[in-house]
């Protein structure tokens, strides 16, 4: 009889459990977590856990990653959303869409995932510390703070903010981690928790528009997580220029309400705070209003341009960075420098936008990188 295939993975996050969940048929699986396994998931969406987003051709799915894109060409082509949802059908998580096509479990409850989730796992779960891998003749070792331990084949599934250690030690070249989907210092304030709807903006040939945040100290938000994203390794400061009302004729605007004031009229297009810090201060009536002060409104609704201090440290969820893809077989998600040595999630240098995006990541990469273990391991008994 054949002697079980063994595969050490190297974080219990929603990589690691996924891939640890598609090897357990036919695999001697162990999981390292130095804490609890899927703790991460319980703050995702909110606490709702934001499982995917409804884009189902992998095309346009792969559109919504900074970085990565031409990467997940490949792993999404052969596991994407619908085969995300399945799943988690299969294990008594049922969901729903939003709107905005995020999708979330019908219980609305990040806890509710983790626990069914947890109880389909069957691997071994250690509680101890990862130090490095090391290569052996014809085997991997692991060794934790507590003892070593000998595998067919490793599947390294830390997260992003967690240490890039064993792929340095390896070998692997490590992309410098950057702050990503987070909120950004502003060099121009204005009210603290106005909110603009569908705000445009355009970051090298990508074009934008979601809902923005004023903050005390700057812009958050989803349209300001995209920017902080897009720009992650931008060195500060930079310039952005935000078109919030669309094409507009504030002269005709004028002519239809001479007696109304310009406030009152902006406040119309946007939340009223708005208005008044982009007006002037006097209480001017639109027939009184000259061409220089209607063009500086106009530019202010069509060609807001602030300036980019700084990150504000609130609102990251994420990095960019990571193990470099140049490394990684992306059919596989196989290290190309160390043999049966396999990355998935983010550790690797891949990072999506909000919306259940980098869940997706984990899911599918997780998912390839299993895969690939178990053809070799069919392939080779």
């Amino acid at each position: 009889m054949a002697r079980e295939y063994r595969v050490g993975i190297i974080g219990g996050g929603p990589a690691g459990c996924f891939c640890a969940y598609h090897l357990q048929q036919d695999c001697d699986v162990t999981i390292f977590e130095m804490s609890s396994p899927l703790k991460t998931l319980l703050v995702t969406g909110g606490g709702r856990c934001n499982l995917a987003h409804a884009e189902y051709d992998f095309r346009e799915l792969t559109k919504f990653y900074p970085r990565g894109e031409k990467f997940l060409y490949s792993v999404f082509s052969k596991f994407a959303t619908a085969d995300t949802l399945e799943f988690f059908r299969s294990i008594g998580v049922e969901t729903y869409t939003q709107e905005d096509n995020r999708i979330f479990p019908t219980s609305n409850s990040a806890a509710d995932v983790r626990e069914k989730f947890l109880a389909s796992l069957k691997a071994t779960i250690k509680q101890e510390k990862a130090l490095r891998v090391n290569q052996l003749d014809d085997t991997l070792e692991v060794v934790t703070d507590e003892a070593s331990y000998r595998f067919d084949a490793i599947v390294v599934a830390v997260g992003g903010h967690a240490s890039y250690n064993i792929a340095k030690y390896l070998g692997h070249n490590i992309i410098a981690p950057k702050p990503a989907l987070v909120g950004l210092k502003t060099d121009k304030l204005f009210p603290s928790g106005v909110v603009l709807k569908n705000v445009k903006t355009q970051i090298g040939k990508k074009v934008l528009q979601d809902d923005l945040l004023f903050t005390h100290n700057g812009i958050s938000g989803p349209l300001a997580f995209k920017i902080s994203s897009l720009n992650a390794r931008e060195n500060f400061p930079y310039s952005v220029t935000l078109d919030i009302t669309g094409e507009i004729d504030l002269q005709k605007m004028f002519n239809a309400n001479p007696h109304k004031t310009l406030k009152n009229l902006i406040g119309e297009l946007v939340p009223k705070s708005f208005a008044a810090a982009i007006c002037p201060s006097e209480e001017i009536k639109c027939s009184q209003v000259n061409s220089k002060t209607r063009d500086l409104v106009t530019k202010n609704l069509r060609e807001l341009e602030l300036k980019i201090l700084s990150h504000s440290g609130a609102g990251e969820v994420v990095t960019c960075g990571g193990v470099d893809l140049k490394e990684i077989n992306s059919k596989t998600m196989e290290s190309k420098l160390v043999p049966n040595l396999y990355f998935c999630g983010e550790v690797l240098d891949i990072d999506g936008f909000c919306g259940g995006f980098n869940l997706q990541n984990c899911w599918s990469t997780a998912y390839i990188a299993a895969q690939a273990i178990l053809d070799w391991h069919h392939n080779n008994v």
